[in-house]
């Protein structure tokens, strides 16, 4: 099972966002906030060559000079998910033979940047929940939706909701 950066981090948001991801139930495309990420990433770092797909599965934003992979994000709403992102990231490349220095997590509209290391213990973590991601993508029905304050801001809110 190819298990993408998207559905990493998703597994941190929201669960059933995750499954409806998998399952090709995208309301992503529509939405103002994603939408405003996108122009954010398209505009951010035009110098780079950016989204690197590989293995046809993780799309990583840039890798400069083949030490330090970047994530452009457009606010730190769910920093934890993509702290886990970038970290699944590393892993992913490292288990492929590629030794990537660090992680930055990029904030281009407030200007900020945060460093993102694989850590002890974060190995067996991240397989963990890839064993995780892979029991929710077999479940045969959705997750149930999550009571949390960034589900109005999802693009899935009228899904679950209304």
């Amino acid at each position: 099972m190819h298990i993408t950066g998207t559905m990493f981090n998703y597994y941190f948001v929201c669960h059933r966002k995750l499954w409806c991801f998998y399952n090709n139930i995208t309301l992503e495309n529509e939405n103002e906030r994603v939408l405003l990420g996108k122009l954010i990433d398209e505009n951010a770092y035009g110098r780079e060559h950016k989204h690197i797909l590989i293995d046809q599965t993780v799309n990583v934003d840039f890798i400069k000079d083949w030490q330090v992979l970047h994530e452009v994000k457009k606010s730190k709403s769910i920093e934890e998910a993509s702290i886990w992102q970038v970290k699944y990231y590393l892993y992913f490349l490292n288990q492929r033979g590629i030794k990537i220095e660090k992680g930055i997590l990029d904030y281009p509209k407030i200007k900020k940047r945060q460093e993102v290391f694989l850590e002890e213990g974060d190995l067996a973590k991240i397989e963990e929940i890839l064993l995780n991601i892979e029991k929710i993508l077999q479940q045969e029905k959705m997750p149930p939706p999550i009571e949390s304050k960034i589900c109005k801001s999802c693009a899935y809110y009228e899904y679950c909701y209304i």
